[in-house]
């Protein structure tokens, strides 16, 4: 295995970078085939390409927030792998514990849409490299050493049965090692394929382990029983401090409506409906809507404070083609503060 080197300690793009809130983010590199504008797939024979993944985008909006990030992955030794790393370190994120391994390099198709036609991914990630590791190549112990927080999505889990069992033993090690975990369920009913059956049963199990848990109801209902509403998931996991939910109401696929909730066992807020014209891009929302929360709880922000951010930092990746959202925290809080399109001169 070849472990690649380390990212430069004093790169940022943020305003300030948190020397202590070190956050590692473990999950499946992949690269988005889109067609382009609103065009059906291979509608023309030409494709635009984007680096991807739930948990690289989260890792990217942390840094662009300021704060110091890690990836954990696994990538093919090829040209692919290397622009996958590439896209990391340009955007200042740790990559020392990004391996080579057997494998290839996952991928997904997307179609944007336009109006009632909605948007449509295929995905092609069967034998990538993190679908094929063992789960023995991760030293979580040494890994998470003087992280704070580990970010796990549902994802990881749904690639295969090794990818689950690293995400389990990851959250395992951030318990035994008190760092704190965020878990976003992110079920992907594609992705999980035949495995689908036994996608409550690991996720139910992965998110007892989580400190932070982004889910809405319909998540929950999934993964534990259809009765389990936001208040309910506190009494099913003891571990469990904040839940994350989001609230998306589609009129179009240019048009919808977005707003946050953040809850704790005893507070509950809510950031204030938007509603979203002319939207870009959808794809990485939610996981700028996890960053977001990772960024206020770090800075130990008010409840109300933190949804607030983070409601915007979705909204402001709606306005972004790509799937991370690179915003800065001053060009996220003019967003949340209504500064308006002007241009700036």
């Amino acid at each position: 295995m070849i472990r690649y080197g380390r990212t430069p300690s004093n790169a940022k793009t943020g305003e300030r970078l948190h020397m202590t809130a070190q956050i590692a983010c473990f999950g499946e590199l992949l690269l988005r085939l889109a067609a382009p504008g609103c065009e059906r797939l291979l509608q023309t024979p030409s494709l635009q390409v984007f680096v991807g993944g739930a948990e690289a985008n989260v890792a990217a909006a942390l840094s662009a927030f300021g704060h110091k990030t890690a990836m954990v992955s696994v990538l093919p030794d090829n040209s692919l792998g290397s622009a996958a790393l590439a896209h990391l370190r340009a955007h200042n994120i740790d990559t020392t514990h990004v391996f080579t391994a057997p494998g290839r390099m996952g991928l997904y198709f997307h179609t944007r849409g336009a109006m009632q036609r909605p948007p449509d991914v295929l995905y092609d990630r069967e034998h990538s490299s993190i679908a094929l590791v063992d789960p023995k190549l991760f030293d979580w112990t040494l890994i998470l050493s003087g992280k704070k927080w580990l970010h796990v999505s549902g994802i990881t889990a749904a690639v295969s049965e090794r990818a689950a069992e690293s995400a389990l033993q990851a959250v395992q090690a951030a318990r035994r090692l008190q760092v704190r975990v965020s878990f976003d369920c992110n079920y992907r009913a594609r992705v999980w394929g035949t495995r689908a059956t036994e996608a409550p049963r690991i996720l139910k199990e992965l998110c007892s382990y989580a400190d932070l848990l982004i889910a809405d109801d319909r998540d929950l209902a999934f993964i534990i029983d259809k009765s389990v509403d936001g208040a309910a998931a506190f009494k099913r996991f003891p571990q469990l401090q904040w839940l994350a939910r989001t609230q998306r109401d589609v009129a179009s696929v240019e048009q919808h409506g977005y707003s946050g909730e953040l809850l704790t066992r005893n507070e509950r807020a809510q950031s204030r409906p938007t509603d979203l014209v002319g939207i870009v891009e959808r794809i990485g929302a939610g996981d700028a809507f996890a960053a977001g929360v990772l960024h206020g709880l770090i800075d130990n922000a008010p409840l109300q404070s933190v949804v607030d951010f983070a409601a915007a930092a979705a909204c402001y990746k709606h306005s972004l083609p790509g799937d991370a959202c690179i915003a800065t925290v001053a060009e996220i809080e003019a967003w949340l503060s209504g500064v308006g399109a002007h241009i700036k001169r």
